[in-house]
């Protein structure tokens, strides 16, 4: 048995819950929060057997894909007056971060 810890994009989020719910996957939903973005993260956890582990891997890695988008990022400008201009820059967003731990023991009350 295998414990998948998947910090996902809230983006993304919606695409992955139906695709893994279709297929018999269980999720435990969790609200988090991104720290260089500070975009809203939701960090999903997953209960698997060994043989359908890379099935889920494989689900997370087609809805939670990778993509560039603007972020307006302020740059002073040095004068006698303290000034800020909008700089637009292009950052890689989405993915998921996933995290495959062993489980010791599995118990369902």
């Amino acid at each position: 048995m295998k414990m998948v810890i998947a910090i996902v994009q809230d983006k993304d989020v919606a695409k992955l819950l139906q695709g893994v719910t279709r297929e018999g996957f269980r999720a435990t939903r969790l609200a988090s929060s991104g720290g260089f973005l500070r975009s809203g993260n939701t960090t999903l956890l997953f209960g698997v057997e060994e043989q359908r582990l890379e099935a889920l891997l494989s689900m997370i890695r087609e809805a939670c894909r990778q993509r560039e988008e603007m972020l307006t990022q302020v740059q002073p400008i040095m004068g006698p007056v303290d000034a800020y201009i909008p700089f637009p820059i292009e950052v890689p967003v989405g993915g998921a971060t996933v995290f495959v731990l062993d489980v010791e023991q599995f118990i369902k009350v």
